[in-house]
Order: C-alpha cells, then structure tokens, then sequence
C-alpha cells in the first residue's frame, strides 16, 4: 500500500453502542452532533470568505471558481432556509457571470455551470425573466455539444455529461421537466454513438462502448468510463432499454473487471499501479456507478463491488492532499452516504460521521495545501459543502456530480 492516505485512527462500526455519540438507531444525529457540525461550518465559512479575498478574480467554474461558491451558498440555502445565504449566492454567481470561457461547456469547469446556477439563484428569487434568460442562454450551447464530429469528450470535467448535468441541474431545483427531456436524451444519443465509434475502433472486444481523453482511456468518474456509464444509466434520461442492456451494462462489466485483489479501481485501463482512492480516480467514483448498475440491473455481483469499494475508502480515504472533494475525505465520505442510502445500513453513516469528524479537525493533520484551497473541488467550500450535507444524511448528494 502506498502513503498518500493516513491511517485510519478510527474503530470501525461495532453496532449501536458505537454510534451513542453520534445518531440515534432511527439514523438521526443527535442534538449534540448537529451542534457541533453547524459551530463548525460557521466558523470555517469566515475563514473561507477571508481566504476568498486573495483568490483568482477570473476564475469562473464550479471546479475551483466563484460558480463554485455560488453553489456552496445555494446549498447552504437549501439546508437552513436562510434568505441571505441565497444573496451570497447570487453575489457570487454574478462575480462568476462577468468571466465565462466561451469555450467550455461543462457544469465543473465551464459555463454551464454558472449559467445553470444563476438560473436557478433567480428562480428561488422569483426572478422569472433573469432565470429564463439564463436557461435560454445554457440551452444555446446545446448544438455544439451534441454535434457528432466535434472534438468535445464525453467525460464529466470538459465533455457532454458535464453539459448533462447542468440541466439536470436545473430541472432538479425547478422541481419539474423545465428543460425537456429531448434535449437529455440527445447528449445521451451523441455520448453513446461517440463511445460505439471508439469502440468499434479499438480492440476492447468486450466493451461496446470506450471513451478517451487525451489519449488515455480513464476509468475514474471525473475523466473516465465510470462517470459516463453512470449517467447513461440515469432512467430520466430516456436511454433505451435496448442499448442498456447491450451497449452500456456490458461495457460497465468491462470496468468492474479491472478492479484489483484490493477492491479499488486503476485511473486507466491497463494501469497495474494501485495507489489512488480519490472520486477522481478509483473507488470513491467508481461507487456511483457500482450502485446505480445495482438498481437498474438488480444483479448481486455489483452490490458486491460497491461494498468492496466502501471498505477501500474507509481503509484508504483518509488523503494526506487535503480535506476536499476531488481527493480528499470530504469526496470520499459521500460514497459511505450513497450506500447508506441505498442500504440503510447504520455502518456506512457512522462511516461518514467519523470522516466528518476528521474533517472537522480541518487543518490539524499536516495535509498538503491546495492550489486553490477556499475552492469547492480542491479546498474548504467543498469541506463546508459536505459537512452541511450532512445534516441531512438521506438527501445528500456529492455536488456536481451525483442525480
């Protein structure tokens, strides 16, 4: 095993006695808990607004940008149904507005996110005409994204399903098909006509589908195989049962074929070298799709390999790069809640609360130093993020990513 991780100091779950401190045996937190988590965020926000003062006036993205922070205070909103949470957002939003690329279409890390967020801020305020204005705007980048000879990938961080995302995003918060369900389902015809194309091409005879970026076939959620398929397998996105089961559950066989003796994922295929436990690369992102391939293909053998996967993360999630949510505990604590999501078993919350609690001694483990270390993917927004999300275990969602 490599060094990137701590050692986890933690016992791991040993029944209800364990949790006495944490949740009660319905799975609610308990008063204290809550307490200390909210004293928390309240604290690491001031600290992230001061830290927020020095960063990269131009950048605009969800990744590491203002869009980023806009989020994060959106989320706030929806958490503790404070009105001036919603103002921060659209503060930053717009801050986020004035510096768009004009060339990536993601949610992560180019305007669609941004555009897809400000929609959404205006909405809550009941600002129909800017909302409006803002999803016309996001839908403009349609075309491009969906035309087939581009050179757009289709991974997560700068390819279609990041694009998918964004107005599954807006959808998600207008609480109803705001974007018709066409324009989701044509990203998702382009995404699996491109990944027949590579397939077709290279000689990955059991995988339908391949995908590349930059020259690597990545298998991780943010670049890769696992992040693609798990869209793919999203039922509101109206892929047809046909390709489903001949197309993508194939191909996401391929996938759980590549996990080593140690339950965790390589970064591409064909990598033997077992050392990252991020949701960018290994077990952490390869979860989501383990367990929605459960849910639509009802077979055993995934719920094997997602569970194999929480033991990674609990094992190895512990990231000396820091608290977020790229590569760190903050990202890795979100595949605990899936599983106790869809299992209820109590194991994966305490899982999650005892993350939580490393998260909550932010700073005190001699982590590296982000580049951006008040960002939402690499530094405390996301830590804040997660320790919000929290509160609510059975709604959390990792940010940007899961549906």
């Amino acid at each position: 095993m490599d060094s990137r991780a701590f050692k986890n100091p933690y016992p791991d779950y040993d029944g209800p006695a364990s949790t006495e401190q944490l949740f009660d045996s319905a799975g609610n937190l308990t008063s204290e808990f809550i307490q200390h988590l909210r004293n928390r965020i309240s604290e690491l926000l001031q600290h992230m607004e001061k830290g927020l003062m020095k960063a990269d006036q131009n950048d605009c993205s969800s990744y590491t940008g203002w869009a980023g922070i806009a989020l994060l205070y959106l989320h706030l909103h929806n958490a503790y149904g404070d009105q001036s949470f919603l103002q921060k957002a659209l503060q930053y939003v717009n801050k986020s507005l004035k510096c768009l690329t004009g060339r990536v279409v993601t949610f992560l890390c180019g305007d669609a996110g941004p555009l897809a967020i400000a929609a959404v801020v205006h909405h809550k305020l009941q600002q129909t005409q800017e909302s409006d204005n803002y999803i016309n705007q996001l839908l403009h980048l349609h075309q491009s994204v969906v035309k087939l000879n581009s050179r757009l990938p289709d991974e997560m961080l700068y390819g279609r399903m990041g694009y998918l995302y964004a107005l599954l995003f807006v959808n998600d918060h207008f609480g109803n098909e705001r974007i018709p369900l066409q324009y989701m389902k044509q990203v998702c015809n382009a995404a699996i006509t491109s990944g027949e194309k590579l397939g077709s091409k290279k000689s990955f005879s059991k995988s339908p589908l391949m995908y590349e970026w930059y020259q690597e076939y990545y298998v991780g959620a943010a670049h890769g195989l696992a992040g693609i398929y798990y869209f793919l397998m999203q039922t509101e996105f109206g892929v047809d049962k046909d390709a489903l089961l001949k197309l993508v559950k194939p191909s996401v066989d391929f996938v759980c074929d590549l996990k080593f003796s140690s339950g965790n994922y390589p970064p591409c295929v064909g990598e033997s070298r077992d050392n990252l436990v991020h949701w960018c690369h290994g077990s952490p992102g390869v979860i989501y799709m383990l367990i929605q391939a459960y849910k639509i293909f009802k077979e055993e053998k995934y719920m094997k390999d997602a569970s194999d996967c929480a033991e990674v993360i609990w094992h190895r999630g512990l990231l000396k790069k820091g608290y977020g949510l790229c590569h760190g505990p903050a990202g890795n604590a979100y595949g605990f809640l899936a599983m106790y999501n869809l299992t209820r078993d109590k194991k994966y919350l305490y899982r999650a609360c005892k993350f939580a609690e490393w998260c909550l001694d932010y700073g005190k483990h001699g982590c590296r130093t982000p580049d951006t270390p008040f960002s939402l993917f690499e530094g405390m927004a996301g830590t804040i993020y997660f320790l919000a999300d929290l509160l609510q275990p059975t709604k959390a969602k990792f940010p940007a990513f899961e549906v």
